[in-house]
């Protein structure tokens, strides 16, 4: 799994981690079932701290996109595609979306062109392994 990072980004890389994740199992590129590199290792790959690392598996771990186990390690969960969402996970998409749609809004871009982006970003998911409709 490669994992592209922007040190130079105000997202905390932590998060990047997670979104890079999630994206790479809405691409197909991780599959469930599929195991992560092991925290030190992942840390080891991106020359950052070990625990920056914790951090985002803890993430995904408590969004229900991955499970952690002392054995096997972080596994892309089981049952990720078509798994209801846990609690609070819908108003929390929701409540993101509805800000990166605010940020388009404020510079101006127009309907047309952010509902064209959506549908081909979704598009894109569903080419790369995603159950889209």
């Amino acid at each position: 799994m490669q994992l592209l990072l922007d040190l130079d980004s105000e997202v905390p890389i932590y998060q990047q981690i997670r979104d890079r994740v999630v994206e790479a199992i809405a691409d197909g590129a991780l599959e469930p079932g599929d195991s992560l590199p092991s925290t030190r290792q992942c840390a080891v790959d991106l020359a950052i701290n070990f625990h920056t690392v914790n951090k985002a598996y803890d993430l995904l771990r408590r969004e229900g996109f991955i499970r952690v186990n002392r054995r096997s390690g972080a596994v892309v969960h089981p049952d990720m595609r078509g798994a209801t969402a846990g609690p609070g996970a819908g108003p929390d998409w929701e409540r993101r979306l509805r800000t990166l749609l605010a940020e388009a809004v404020v510079r101006g871009v127009p309907d047309e062109e952010v509902a064209g982006c959506v549908r081909a970003t979704l598009d894109g998911f569903a080419a790369g392994g995603g159950d889209r409709g």
